[in-house]
């Protein structure tokens, strides 16, 4: 029988430590706190948006307190740095499967083809990429470290100036799409994949 004394509890006889557990359900408290709030974040955001969302809004959602939000994630910034990483690792996932394997130009043009499907595919994608306007770049996109990497798995190495270039390339095809699959590939192996074929 386990007789819970606060934070500490005893067991057969024994000192336990255990874990506290306020307005969650879980095992590891903070850890619980923060997958809560970014899966509440993540359906605000895909049902209304980026300007509807606000921290008030979260708390509420998640019945919690505004300060909650702060200590156990952050501020807005930091959750929707978090809600595009987590997105961001569904896609690097199914990427690195699609292109193992494969390297420079062919690599590349496999890369972006499947990257636009997979960011297409996501609820939080059109909006993650429709938040960002060729005349207003903020730079949390473009300048994402997770952007960064997700372009370096792209090329398949370490290369600032030409995972920039490959992320401004590939959202191009999303602001500018093809008229039809066939026409994308094309363009992206004509013009995109030369680039890439040999590294410098």
């Amino acid at each position: 029988m386990m007789i819970t004394t606060g934070r500490r509890c005893r067991q057969r006889g024994e000192p336990v430590e255990v874990v506290r557990q306020d307005w969650l359900v879980g095992t590891d408290r903070r850890a619980e706190a923060a997958e809560r709030i970014y899966a509440a974040a993540a359906e605000m955001i895909s049902r209304h948006g980026f300007e509807a969302f606000s921290i008030d809004a979260l708390a509420a959602k998640v019945h919690c307190s505004p300060a909650t939000i702060y200590r156990n994630v952050g501020g807005k910034s930091v959750i929707m740095e978090g809600v595009m990483h987590r997105m961001s690792v569904r896609i690097v996932k199914q990427l690195k499967t699609e292109i193992e394997g494969l390297d420079g130009a062919e690599r590349v043009e496999k890369a972006i083809i499947v990257a636009l499907d997979l960011i297409r595919a996501e609820p939080l994608g059109p909006l993650i990429m429709g938040s960002i306007r060729p005349d207003h770049d903020t730079g949390w996109l473009t300048s994402s470290p997770l952007v960064a990497d997700l372009a370096a798995q792209m090329l398949g190495r370490r290369d600032p100036i030409a995972a920039q270039w490959l992320v401004r390339a590939t959202l191009a095809l999303w602001f500018w799409p093809a008229k039809n699959r066939d026409d994308e590939r094309a363009i992206v192996a004509r013009f995109i994949g030369p680039c890439f074929a040999t590294a410098p």
